[in-house]
């Protein structure tokens, strides 16, 4: 019904997990239609190989010095050519920082709607569909966009099991770019070190400011580590100085969408639930039974999270 383009982002030389999701749903969408993948980078030798695996009919690359970080100018020059060069009917990306950076400034350049954070797509009347949380996720909003429809999708959104696997032709694009935008990366720091991107995490334990203290967070990791989970906080335990604000989940840090979500010791403030709401299961651990995160939880534990997170660990690694 459609031809999607998706944009694969690339980290650390490999393209992310969030590719496969919407290249798997973007192709149960197209019914027969190609699904096409835009990879983006300085250095894209084999990296794009893999695509056809993930549903891609076909792969285009853009490879330019450039391209090495992400300059929004060049970035969005560049995925624009490739919207001009495939003549997509939607363009897909990824929920990320990246992809809510990048996408609305292609859209722009094409002269196309963007719809941003959508966590369902599906074939309405006048072509793919979406659906968007509002006010802090309380309220879902139909989307429909004219001609072409730009949609940056919240990652782990969909379940995608079997896919079709396709032939993956990669098709180097030789795009016009400048070689300054203004400004240049001198660096990256990261901060997190090897620990699981939470933005992309299908498994998450977070904790508030009942931790007390930044070393106390390593029961948090401990258990995590069990089950390959992520470590996230509430923003009370980052404005306390226990976690750094990459951990932050909520309205002003991130918004995560995990399979499972366990909050220890968050109490369930709005501006938290903004960023985790959507999540498919919510274990709340807090002494307080009156917590507002209850009313929010699929499942609900009134203890101390000192005694009860270690006995969660416990039954996680038994279940090995």
């Amino acid at each position: 019904m459609a031809d999607i383009l998706v944009f694969c982002e690339v980290a650390d030389g490999a393209v992310k997990k969030s590719a496969r999701e919407l290249l798997g749903k973007a192709q149960q969408l197209c019914d027969g239609d190609d699904v096409v993948a835009a990879v983006l980078g300085d250095s894209l030798s084999g990296v794009a190989d893999g695509l056809g695996a993930w549903g891609a009919d076909k792969v285009v690359t853009v490879e330019a010095d450039i391209l090495g970080s992400y300059v929004p100018g060049a970035y969005a020059s560049a995925l624009h050519q490739v919207v001009d060069d495939v003549q997509p009917d939607v363009v897909l990306a990824s929920a990320s920082v990246i992809g809510k950076d990048l996408l609305p400034r292609v859209a722009a350049l094409a002269e196309a709607g963007c719809a941003s954070d959508v966590v369902d797509l599906r074939e309405g009347d006048d072509g793919i569909e979406g659906t968007r949380p509002l006010y802090a996720g309380k309220v879902l909003a139909n989307v429909s966009i004219e001609d072409t429809a730009f949609f940056t999708v919240r990652p782990n959104s969909f379940v995608i099991e079997d896919i079709e696997e396709k032939d993956g032709e990669v098709e180097e694009l030789d795009a016009d770019l400048e070689d300054d935008y203004g400004y240049e990366v001198v660096d990256v720091q990261t901060s997190g070190g090897d620990s699981i991107d939470l933005a992309e995490a299908d498994r998450i334990i977070s904790g508030g400011r009942s931790l007390k203290s930044e070393e106390n967070f390593a029961i948090l990791q401990s258990a995590a580590d069990t089950i390959g989970a992520a470590v996230g906080a509430s923003r009370a335990a980052v404005d306390a100085g226990y976690a750094p604000h990459s951990m932050q989940v909520g309205q002003t840090g991130k918004t995560v969408n995990p399979s499972l979500y366990i909050a220890a010791g968050i109490s369930g403030a709005i501006q938290h639930l903004a960023g985790m709401r959507t999540s498919k299961v919510i274990v709340a651990i807090n002494k307080d039974a009156d917590a507002p995160i209850f009313q929010h939880s699929t499942y609900g534990i009134v203890g101390d999270l000192f005694e009860v997170v270690p006995m969660l660990e416990q039954e996680f690694a038994a279940l090995d």
